[in-house]
Parts: C-alpha cells; structure tokens; sequence
C-alpha cells in the first residue's frame, strides 16, 4: 500500500517502475522532483516539430509528472512506466522513454521517447528503447508499437534498428511502427 500526493492510500495493481542500466546510461523511473532538471531540456520548440504541441513550463511539466508517476489512467485500464534517461557517466538526463500497456497482460504496449536536441544522433534513444524492449520481455509483452510522424526520419531510425517496423495503421497522421517481441522477427 502506498499514498498518493494527498495522502491517500493507493492500490498499485501494475508493476511499479525500478531503474534500469545500459552500457553508457541510467534509466531512471520519472518522479515529480525530475520537473526542474528536464524542464530545459524540454523547452526546445524544434523537439514538438512532428508531435504537436510546445515547450511546457516547469508547472505543467509538475503536473504531467505527478499524473504519469501514478503508474496507471485513472479508470486503472492502461498501466503507464516513464524514465528519466541519463548518462552514467554525470547523471545528466538526455530524455525520456516511455511505454503505455493498453491491456493488464501487456498483449500491446505503445512506446515513445524524447532526447533532447543536445543530446540527439548518439544513440541514446535506441539505446533506451532496447532497454525498454528487455523490461517488457519480463512481463512477457507481446507487441511494441509506436506512432512516429511520416518525416521524422531519427525516429523512424530508432524504430527501426529496435526491430519495428512500419505498417498501415495511422493515427492523426502518424504511422504505426510496430514489433513482436514474443516472435522470431524480434533482432535486438
């Protein structure tokens, strides 16, 4: 049993985020106190080009936080894991990843990332993305997917080289890159 902001008792019925580890990066689950640190990070207006939207200010990113730390949507359907993602080497956060399990025995999880521009065409995203592939393989999820912009070609890379692969499938533009994870097409 845990509490809530308010000091609420809270029931957690999905699986609560731990760290994770790569060769040159620290996944860290997102907490609230993380507002501050990737709030320049995220107050490039180039980083919303494909997704829509703009730089958040410290208090909307406070209270995107404090819902996406929850672990699940309110009604308890959809289980959310978010992590900060920092380099090892000085804790510096580069981005995020992020995965939504759209049903309890995570038959299909969507997945997204951000690294700041900084920080882009290194490989982080792929590297946190592989990261994220390994955690859900120990829930036994059976497919990966992510809605990624027709033009925003570094993501389609990060897609690609985790094993996605594009389909027909659009959601407000976006195609649907996705990766069986329980089959033998699954290559990293």
């Amino acid at each position: 049993m845990e509490e809530d902001p308010d000091g609420m008792e809270v029931v957690r019925t999905w699986p609560v985020v731990g760290p994770m580890r790569t060769a040159r990066l620290r996944l860290d689950p997102l907490r609230v106190g993380d507002a501050p640190s990737m709030e320049p990070l995220l107050a490039d207006p180039d980083l919303y080009r494909y997704t829509g939207g703009a730089p958040p200010t410290l208090q909307q990113l406070r209270e995107r936080f404090m819902n996406q730390v929850y672990g699940s949507s309110p009604d308890g359907e959809e289980g959310w894991f978010n992590w900060v993602v920092r380099l090892k080497r000085d804790s510096t956060a580069v981005g995020t990843v992020q995965a939504t399990a759209l049903d309890r025995d995570f038959g299909v999880v969507e997945t997204a990332w951000v690294v700041g521009a900084a920080h882009q065409g290194q490989g982080y995203a792929t590297e946190a993305v592989s990261a994220l592939c390994a955690w859900l393989e120990g829930f036994d999820a059976r497919e990966l997917c992510a809605f990624i912009h027709p033009q925003n070609l570094p993501s389609q890379r990060v897609a690609h080289h985790v094993g996605m692969a594009p389909g027909c499938a659009l959601r407000e533009g976006d195609v649907r890159w996705s990766v069986r994870l329980d089959g033998p097409e699954r290559t990293s």
